[in-house]
């Protein structure tokens, strides 16, 4: 997976912390899921569209789906750099696409997406608003 032509990706850095780290110091395999989550919020306030604002507006974008996949692991003290971008874009859907790299080499980590549906504050499925689809967009 990479980032499609033409399309914008937002990167954020952190250095890999203890506490999401086993005994031997890798990174357990849930902590990259709230990394994309990280990734993902960082990507909407670079875009002018901080999601906090968005909930506030009485829309949210629950998690549907998620995929990882792991190729290398990621370790305590490491610096990563985890890259973000609209992978889809559809009326009431949005997929993010995700690559985690080891901040220093460029060695990819881990790949990933996840899927979110726009619900209103019914919590029933919804449009996501049309100032919010185009300022996703990259």
């Amino acid at each position: 997976m990479s980032v499609p032509e033409g399309i914008t990706a937002i990167t954020v850095e952190f250095h890999v912390r203890y506490v999401e780290t086993d005994a031997q110091g890798v990174v357990n395999h849930a902590h990259y899921v709230s990394w994309f989550e990280e990734a993902r919020s960082f990507y909407s306030r670079e875009r002018g569209r901080d999601y906090a604002e968005f909930e506030r507006s009485g829309f949210f974008l629950p998690v549907a789906e998620v995929s990882v996949r792991y190729l290398r692991p990621a370790r305590y003290g490491d610096r990563v750099a985890v890259r973000c971008w609209i992978q889809e874009l559809r009326s009431r859907s949005v997929v993010f696409g995700y690559e985690v790299t080891h901040a220093l080499s460029g060695e990819l980590l881990t790949t990933g997406q996840t899927k979110h549906i726009c619900l209103n504050l019914q919590r029933q499925v919804t449009t996501i608003p049309e100032a919010w689809r185009n300022g996703m967009r990259g």
